[in-house]
């Protein structure tokens, strides 16, 4: 799971707290400063360099002299500026704030669904770069040819307790549940292996089809048969299973109903 760091940057102390709020729901949202006007705010971006900035644009207080020139100031220290995404109750900015290519121009106040929007966006601004610089490096490299058996080799996981290795395929992975210090991993066979790491530890250690959904769960994707939204559960295939997914998560929820309506898909 793709994490996106953030600073906000507005003359308003309320609506910093509001924004703040409800990014917090968004575990790939990760904020490390706040700002209220245009010199505090430029040295943190500087320090902090983060994915992206919220950004407001129309000041009620003038002294903190912020507006789209913030803009070009980036462009003067950095050779990546972070994406911009101005934070503003002014319409009429909109047009100018295209000229400056920012990254998005959400109307105040700032919504749930606008940050999912822009989390889908990240993540497909990512993808898309990511895929330039494999082409990139297919043009310009001579590529060993692979054998047969290291094309779309699973990745193995090796549980080790007291000179006990236990080697699975992550592709036979349903789920993980957190079990205090420890970690449950349910097999598609149906048999439970306990590893005496974290759940945590799973998250960071692995990516795509895992996903985490609950603060308790991470969910192999190739495995989910249903997605209930109104009660909050995946269905697991082959399986009564159900496994909850919080609030917190739910925009990971969201990205996984995504990429399945972005393969071969027919909704009826």
């Amino acid at each position: 799971m793709k994490k996106y760091s953030y600073i906000i940057i507005d003359d308003n102390a309320e609506d910093i707290l509001k924004t703040h709020a409800l990014a917090e729901e968004f575990s790939e949202l990760t904020c490390i400063a706040t700002a209220t006007n245009y010199q505090d705010g430029l040295n943190l971006v500087l320090e902090h360099k983060p994915s992206f900035i919220f950004l407001e644009i129309d000041p009620k207080e003038l002294s903190s002299n912020l507006s789209l020139s913030f803009i070009n100031e980036l462009h003067r220290y950095l050779t990546e500026v972070p994406k911009i995404i101005v934070t503003t109750s002014a319409k009429e900015l909109a047009f100018d704030a295209i000229q400056y290519n920012v990254f998005d121009y959400i109307l105040k106040p700032v919504l749930e669904i606008d940050l999912l929007k822009i989390i889908l966006k990240l993540d497909k601004t990512t993808l898309e770069a990511n895929a330039a610089k494999i082409k990139n490096r297919i043009n310009t490299s001579v590529i060993p040819a692979l054998q047969p058996a290291q094309i779309d080799k699973p990745l193995i996981l090796c549980i080790k307790s007291y000179g006990d290795y236990r080697y699975i395929s992550t592709d036979d992975i349903c789920y993980f549940q957190a079990d205090n210090n420890s970690t449950d991993i349910y097999l598609s066979s149906g048999e439970m292996i306990t590893a005496f790491k974290t759940l945590k530890h799973f998250e960071f250690v692995l990516s795509h089809p895992f996903v985490r959904i609950h603060n308790s769960f991470i969910i192999n994707q190739n495995y989910i048969s249903r997605i209930h939204s109104g009660h909050s559960v995946c269905y697991i295939k082959n399986s009564p299973k159900k496994i909850p997914f919080s609030k917190t998560y739910k925009s990971n929820v969201d990205l996984i109903i995504t990429n399945f309506s972005a393969g071969n898909y027919l909704e009826v």
